[in-house]
């Protein structure tokens, strides 16, 4: 999450259309600048995000404190931050895809064993049954070297996945904040949440799936191709290009779900910690301190991830291991109790790698000196209409 906060103000546009404008500063602490003042800030909020298509007025603005020097120009105080990219600029979009490539093709990668043992589960409860037996039987059968199987694929789907689920998520976060405008964003923020994220998932799945069937099959058909190298060339053979993608819609029906509840459980979390939990303000907590938090929210939001989403992923095991099967025929086959086969595992799995995913995506942030907003709080005008003090 975020180390800054960005105060959006209104800019007069060339046609007379109002646009919201955002920039940052830790040290200006909450500020609210007068109307006497405006006229000496516009200038160097104009320059500082003339360039910005993606204007933000999600987050708030906010009140200076008594010991700010009156003269000072927010543009000074974002210059002291030294970032290395503008918010909502290319490289911003860049380096978040960046730290999400690392984020999910590492922890994907790392959690393969369990990953593969979830599986067979879902594909053959009976032999396989739960997670102990699972790598028993597996270790007995293959030996050690079989739990790595699918790496690969795992490694290079997820990390494709990785760069369009976090990077698009901030693309449409703020664009989508920016049509809301600044209040309306703050009332419906979980809404924004689940919409952005909605949307980044629709197009990291399409780079996912050739990856997540090539690995399915790896891990659940005995005899079948055990490389990347192997299995690509193969399906396209037997199958063509649709076979890499027989799987997508149930994909979607997995992914979707999971990363909406996967951001706006984490965007929310963060919320009730700073404000519950945390026993200081954020503005005070170390970026260790920080990323604590973040791991935290990252592995709560993960368990909830896992529940809604696993009835789905039962499904897109099970058909990738059936030839020739559609959706329905293994929704109507598995059952309603079927589908929750090796849920237990998919959550020590799936909440473990949401927290490291979070806390890697956040740690990219830091060493990269990218904007990290705060938790959003109400802006100054709707508290005026709202009477709130």
């Amino acid at each position: 999450m975020a180390a800054t906060l960005f105060v959006p103000k209104n800019r007069q546009s060339v046609g007379g259309r109002k646009e919201s404008s955002a920039v940052g500063g830790q040290d200006i602490g909450r500020a609210l600048v007068s109307p006497a003042k405006s006229s000496v800030m516009s200038s160097s909020i104009v320059s500082a995000y003339r360039n910005n298509v993606f204007s933000n007025p999600f987050f708030t603005n906010a009140k200076c404190e008594s010991n700010v020097n009156p003269v000072r120009t927010i543009s000074a105080a974002a210059a002291k931050e030294e970032y290395s990219c503008e918010f909502g600029s290319a490289k911003y979009y860049a380096l978040c895809g960046f730290g999400g490539l690392l984020s999910c093709g590492l922890t994907h990668t790392a959690v393969v064993p369990l990953d593969m043992v979830k599986c067979r589960i879902q594909v053959d409860a009976a032999k396989y049954g739960g997670i102990i037996k699972g790598f028993k039987v597996t270790v007995a059968e293959e030996g050690v070297r079989a739990l790595a199987k699918g790496w690969a694929p795992t490694f290079f789907g997820y990390s494709m996945q990785g760069v369009c689920k976090f990077g698009f998520y901030e693309v449409f976060k703020i664009l989508y904040s920016d049509i809301l405008g600044e209040e309306n964003s703050y009332l419906w923020r979980t809404s924004l949440y689940l919409a952005a994220s909605a949307s980044a998932e629709f197009f990291a799945d399409i780079a996912l799936c050739p990856m997540e069937a090539i690995k399915v099959r790896i891990q659940t058909q005995p005899g079948w191709s055990t490389t990347l190298r192997e299995g690509f060339p193969r399906i396209m053979k037997e199958e063509g290009v649709s076979g890499f993608y027989k799987g997508l819609v149930p994909l979607w029906a997995r992914q979707i779900p999971y990363t909406m509840m996967k951001f706006a459980c984490f965007e929310r979390t963060v919320e009730v910690l700073y404000k519950y939990v945390v026993p200081k303000p954020r503005s005070e907590c170390t970026k260790p301190e920080q990323l604590v938090v973040t791991f935290a929210a990252g592995y709560i939001a993960g368990v909830f991830c896992a529940i809604v989403s696993h009835p789905a992923d039962t499904i897109v095991s099970k058909l990738n291991q059936a030839k020739g099967s559609n959706f329905v025929d293994v929704a109507k086959s598995l059952g309603l109790l079927g589908m929750w086969k090796g849920l237990f595992p998919r959550i020590i799995m799936i909440g473990t790698l949401t927290a490291l995913q979070w806390f890697i995506y956040d740690s990219v942030k830091v060493a990269f000196r990218l904007p990290r907003p705060p938790p959003p709080e109400m802006p100054e005008s709707l508290k005026k209409k709202l009477g709130v003090n």
